[in-house]
């Protein structure tokens, strides 16, 4: 049987819930719709906001052939033959082709690369679906091609409308006696995501007995449906919510909450080398040189995960969530880089030092590159006090050691070094 979802696929942009200010009246996407000539463009939002449904409902109302692939298993070769396809067809009936990429961030530089031509050439127009930063997740080239609309969360109106839409209108639930008292429970099971939220109901209307009304309380529907509120969506809100509790937690070293928010991901099914390269990232951030093999650790875990796999690896990832969370901490490097990207925002491109520059060819020596360089090994510990970065920022400190007894040790050293130039 279709799942009540499908069924409830809208069949135009007044029938299709949120987003207004992409499809509502006189808004951008609607008139082009309108117009019957759409960009090429990414959809960028949470999971269950009608990302799909409305890249399938344009080409319906365009009339343009549809072809849909999902980066979890398509290849180069998938994108090929979908585009061979569309050229082909293009060329009978000359429609201009629909090409939907689900979780486009999913594809790697090679599949994004397979891409162009067909968008650049107009074989295909290119309708990608992702819930990650397309800024950070798609290559510039394909971006640049690309229009991208953010697509917000439903609101609990819109939510609510979809339910009793549901019930007013498919054509197996509006003959069963079925009414929602009580909206939070399935609401909340559904995390925000319409198509959880019809599976919910859907699932609580097969319970029905033939003959009586089922009255749909927040105590009924967490009976009926066995996974209650607590469930974590590994696609949804929770997702950020909970992943950044963990990382908090390991941040504000709390070993036991940083062991229960890992529970919750792994009980959910997170992928568990998303969750280990998110500790290689706090090993960096914020234990960093306060314990430099934090970050051997975190890497150490993210190879042996691989390798050992569930059930097993929640053990290593307890064991890396607990040293994080009992290190000392220290966001020096961090705060570092930030300083310094900073600083070359703001300066520009300053010149390299002369006797920095290398000096491979004649007319480079002729010009003083390279002349003047102090070879650090040359001198007593290795070390000579010379200037190293560009006229105008010279004496600039980025790096602050942490008061860690690590750092403590690094920012003595460095006095002793640097005295008269860096003013630690």
């Amino acid at each position: 049987m279709t799942p009540l979802a499908e069924r409830m696929r809208p069949q135009s942009l007044d029938t299709y819930v949120g987003q207004k200010h992409l499809v509502g009246e006189g808004a951008v996407l609607r008139q082009a719709i309108e117009r019957g000539k759409i960009p090429s463009f990414i959809l960028w939002g949470p999971p269950g906001v009608g990302k799909t449904t409305l890249a399938q409902l344009i080409a319906k109302l365009l009339n343009k052939p549809f072809y849909q692939l999902s980066a979890i298993n398509a290849g180069v070769k998938d994108i090929r033959d979908a585009i061979e396809s569309a050229d082909k067809q293009n060329l009978f009936q000359g429609k201009g082709a629909i090409l939907f990429i689900d979780e486009i961030h999913r594809f790697s530089k090679s599949q994004q690369d397979a891409l162009l031509g067909a968008v650049e050439k107009g074989i295909v127009t290119l309708i990608g679906a992702t819930t990650e930063n397309p800024s950070f997740e798609v290559i510039p080239a394909l971006l640049s091609r690309c229009q991208v609309y953010v697509l917000e969360h439903l609101s609990k109106a819109e939510l609510i409308g979809l339910v009793d839409h549901a019930l007013q209108h498919d054509d197996q639930l509006k003959t069963a006696e079925i009414e929602v008292a009580e909206y939070d429970a399935l609401l909340l099971y559904s995390g925000g995501a319409a198509r959880r939220l019809l599976n919910a109901l859907e699932l609580a209307s097969n319970f029905r007995n033939p003959g009586e009304k089922l009255v749909l309380t927040n105590d009924k529907v967490r009976e009926l449906i066995q996974q209650n509120a607590a469930l974590y969506d590994k696609g949804g809100e929770q997702h950020y919510d909970i992943i950044s509790a963990f990382i908090k937690s390991m941040r504000g070293s709390d070993p036991n909450a940083a062991v229960y928010w890992l529970a919750r991901m792994l009980d959910g099914g997170e992928d568990i080398v998303f969750i280990a390269r998110r500790m290689m990232i706090l090993a960096s951030e914020d234990v960093g040189l306060a314990n430099p093999n934090a970050l051997l650790m975190a890497t150490t875990t993210m190879d042996a995960i691989r390798v050992i796999g569930m059930p097993e690896a929640r053990i290593l990832l307890s064991q890396c969530a607990i040293y994080l969370a009992t290190s000392p901490k220290s966001n020096s490097a961090y705060m570092a880089i930030e300083k310094a990207m900073a600083a070359v925002r703001e300066t520009g491109s300053l010149p390299v030092p002369l006797h920095l520059r290398n000096a491979p060819t004649k007319l480079m020596k002729e010009l003083n590159y390279g002349s003047g360089y102090q070879y650090a090994h040359d001198f007593e510990g290795n070390f000579v006090q010379q200037e190293n970065l560009p006229e105008g920022l010279s004496g600039s400190i980025w790096y602050d050691p942490g008061p860690n007894p690590g750092e403590e040790k690094v920012r003595e050293k460095l006095r002793a070094q640097w005295k008269g130039k860096y003013k630690y």
